[in-house]
């Protein structure tokens, strides 16, 4: 077994390694639930073999040091060896193969439920989501707001809410689903989305769209306009960058399905959404590589909701909930 273990452990530790350097492509949520079935089977062998074979051992250590008491007692000799607790507790003791696994099932399973089920955090990695989520924002995301998922098929078990324009969506990347994406929902099942000359239309109701001081960028060290838009109700903040066209070119949009869809010209994009799928868009509108490019998000592909900041190393004023 110690063997065995060391084999599991090292190809565990291969695997990280390998994503670490960009060997393979990683996916933790399997990593997680092969960590969690690989300990759950050692805690289970754990409980059922090896502790009752270990507690023998000791029982047996015990009797057979009573019966020798007794023996050198008939014998007359009155000062005999008593019962050593270091030996015991070393009869007793888990072996480090099973420190490894079955000593961190219950920590492993922990987190595979509340990340598979609950609350999965995750990293914002750019500025598309600028002003409201920023590179290095720690957030949470709701997993259950939208109906539980088996973890890895993603295969959804309860119906939950439907996602609803304005939410803040994580999603797997339609084109590369092994990534996972952060926008806002624009589009649900039916809309028609046209973004026009930098302006949001849904189904033929221009959103409003309120003008404020211009929002400096840290990252590019530019000023960038900035405004409040509601949506459906959701008030947050875009932002518009003023040297960057409305219009997408042919060579700049992929070959998604449902591309028939949609109608690009030198002023923007109108889209039919299509059953069962979500047109998402990035609040830093000319700087956010969305559906706009790539195409719909169907929902098989949905993680959860995004809803609040649980830490920004650079800027603790950031924690909070947010829109």
């Amino acid at each position: 077994m110690p063997l065995l273990t060391s084999i599991i452990l090292a190809g565990f530790v291969g695997y990280i390694g390998a994503w670490y350097f960009g060997a393979v492509e990683g996916n933790f949520a399997l990593l997680l639930f092969l960590a969690t079935l690989v300990t759950g089977v050692y805690w289970l062998a754990e409980r059922l073999y090896f502790l009752p074979r270990r507690r023998r051992a000791a029982a047996a250590y015990e009797h057979n040091l009573s019966e020798r008491q007794a023996e050198l007692a008939r014998q007359g000799i009155q000062k005999t060896d008593t019962v050593d607790p270091q030996a015991r507790e070393r009869l007793l003791a888990q072996p480090w193969w099973l420190d490894w696994t079955a000593g961190l099932f219950p920590v492993i399973l922990a987190v595979f439920l509340l990340r598979s089920f609950l609350f999965e955090p995750f990293k914002i990695p750019s500025g598309s989501m600028m002003p409201t989520l920023l590179t290095g924002d720690l957030i949470l995301v709701n997993k259950y707001t939208y109906g539980l998922r088996l973890p890895i098929l993603n295969t959804k078990i309860t119906e939950g809410t439907p996602p609803k324009r304005g939410d803040v969506m994580v999603f797997r990347y339609p084109p590369q689903p092994s990534l996972d994406y952060i926008k806002r929902v624009v589009g649900v099942p039916g809309d028609e989305i046209a973004y026009l000359n930098k302006r949001l239309t849904v189904n033929g109701q221009p959103i409003s769209k309120e003008a404020m001081p211009d929002y400096f960028d840290e990252e590019t060290m530019r000023y960038l306009k900035e405004y409040n838009e509601n949506l459906s109700g959701v008030a947050h903040k875009i932002l518009n960058d003023e040297t960057r066209r409305a219009g997408l070119s042919e060579a700049e949009v992929s070959q998604f399905p449902n591309r028939d869809n949609c109608r690009y010209s030198v002023e923007g994009v109108v889209c039919k959404v299509p059953p069962g799928h979500y047109f998402m868009m990035g609040d830093n509108r000319d700087n956010s590589l969305d559906s706009r490019y790539w195409g719909f998000v169907p929902d098989r592909n949905i993680v959860g909701r995004a809803f609040v900041i649980w830490m920004n190393f650079g800027d603790f004023k950031r924690i909070g909930s947010f829109q």
